[in-house]
């Protein structure tokens, strides 16, 4: 897969594209955990989300936030992070004009950035958040939450609790006009170890389901 760098707001930003040959397809950004704790475009979740868009003919985009891999730039606390995906779509859209819509997807610190930049582009038409940690930043930016999505974790998880997640999605499903599905793996961790392919499943089944693919879901 093509590597690409492109100029974020605090230098360079290193990424990774697979672009369909459709010049009308959708868009996707994929976004990575909290750099302080291992956090790349390269992680496993994050790398079966990619080509999870890829297979369905998106033009998909990972990358490295600030001060991560050869991306420019230091660790800003998720401001400067948003910016960053702010500069990934404004790049993506820039060099794919006619693609019709565009998804985003993160894994937990990166789940917490793109809902973030869900709320900033009313061109982001569905949302997929893996493991969210709602326990640990404020969500109530999403007020009212503009995009129907996925929100799936694991009961285990001690790093994004289960019942702060749970509490999110309370909130999310009273408002009107979108629909959150929920999903909780048994058993998993924060990590989903030995369960990622478990969570692909899930989130690959909502997408065949939202891009009205359900037969070859089946």
């Amino acid at each position: 897969m093509p590597e690409v760098i492109f100029t974020g707001p605090a230098g360079r930003l290193e990424g990774r594209l697979q672009a369909s040959s459709d010049r009308r397809a959708p868009l996707a950004i994929v976004l990575h955990p909290h750099p302080h704790f291992g956090g790349t475009m390269n992680n496993q979740i994050i790398y079966n989300l990619f080509y999870m868009f890829k297979e369905r003919n998106f033009t998909v985009l990972r990358f490295n936030f600030r001060g991560v891999g050869r991306s420019q730039g230091e660790f800003d606390h998720g401001a400067g992070e948003l910016a960053d995906a702010a500069s990934a779509l404004d790049w993506l859209q820039a060099i794919h004009p006619e693609a019709r819509g565009c998804w985003i997807a993160g894994f937990s610190f990166g789940a917490w950035i793109g809902m973030q930049l869900l709320m900033r582009r009313p061109e982001v038409e569905g949302f997929i958040s893996v493991a969210p940690p709602a326990n640990l930043h404020d969500f109530s930016f999403l007020a009212p939450c503009p995009s129907s999505g996925l929100i799936v974790h694991g009961d285990r998880d001690r790093v994004a609790i289960p019942k702060d997640t749970q509490t999110l999605v309370d909130k999310l499903k009273t408002q009107k006009g979108i629909v959150i599905d929920h999903t909780i793996i048994p058993g998993a961790n924060h990590f989903f170890e030995n369960q990622v392919d478990e969570l692909m499943g899930i989130c690959s089944g909502y997408l065949d389901r939202r891009l009205g693919r359900a037969e070859s879901a089946a």
